[in-house]
């Protein structure tokens, strides 16, 4: 799969999230609003990470790991 295509997917399941994050926002759920958006992060982190390297993002969920692993975080 291409790199582009390959974020192109990350950033569309971001899109998904971010809309259940204001609906649960709206609705007053803060504990899930903020793991949905913790699920943001993480997916627009691997998003770049598609197109910064040549490798496939790892199977973490640690936003540290993962931008230090696209070069983001020292």
């Amino acid at each position: 799969m291409a790199r582009d295509s390959m974020a192109r997917k990350w950033l569309d399941l971001v899109a998904e999230d971010l809309s259940v994050a204001d609906l649960l926002f709206r609705n007053r759920h803060w504990l899930y609003t903020a793991f949905m958006c913790h699920q943001v992060i993480e997916k627009t982190l691997k998003a770049y990470w598609c197109v910064s390297r040549d490798d496939d993002p790892p199977f973490i969920h640690n936003h540290k790991r993962i931008a230090q692993g696209c070069g983001l975080y020292t």
